[in-house]
């Protein structure tokens, strides 16, 4: 396991986004009570965080609220094998000027989903902001470098 450097984080996180681009969808589990549950994202790199979003009154939103600490898990298919996991703490985001930009951030149409703009009450940006990252080939298995916050 290579650890990523300080002066590599700009590098490492281009890195990640790309691998996690050919991914598109990940998993996300969450904690209720003290049961975990996995579901399908799709999150959207910016910079060294990650956004996505949800309705207020989802399963994953009330998860968040009550323990905002996640794992997400990147698998991308061959030839590639990229495999990206991170490990953070979800905020949820309620002032109108976060939610503007989340919603220029993810790189999705989020009308596909029910919400119709940025400040539509059902839309729900959720904020991770990692404290663990690793990027590695094979499964973990093969060029693993690992970011701390």
């Amino acid at each position: 396991m290579q650890k990523v450097k300080e002066e590599e984080r700009n590098d490492f996180f281009e890195a990640v986004d790309t691998a996690c681009k050919k991914a598109i969808w990940c998993a996300i589990a969450t904690v209720e009570g003290n049961e975990p549950r996995v579901r399908m994202v799709h999150p959207t790199w910016d910079g060294d965080v990650l956004w996505f979003a949800t309705g207020p009154e989802s399963p994953k939103a009330r998860q968040m609220k009550d323990n905002p600490q996640v794992d997400i898990q990147y698998q991308v298919a061959p030839p590639d094998f990229f495999h990206v996991m991170v490990r953070g703490t979800a905020e949820l985001i309620t002032d109108q000027a976060t939610k503007n930009h989340a919603w220029d951030a993810i790189d999705y149409d989020l009308t596909q989903f029910g919400s119709t703009g940025p400040d539509d009450p059902n839309f729900l940006p959720i904020r991770i902001t990692p404290t663990r990252v690793e990027l590695s080939e094979m499964f973990g298995s093969a060029n693993q470098k690992v970011w701390r916050a």
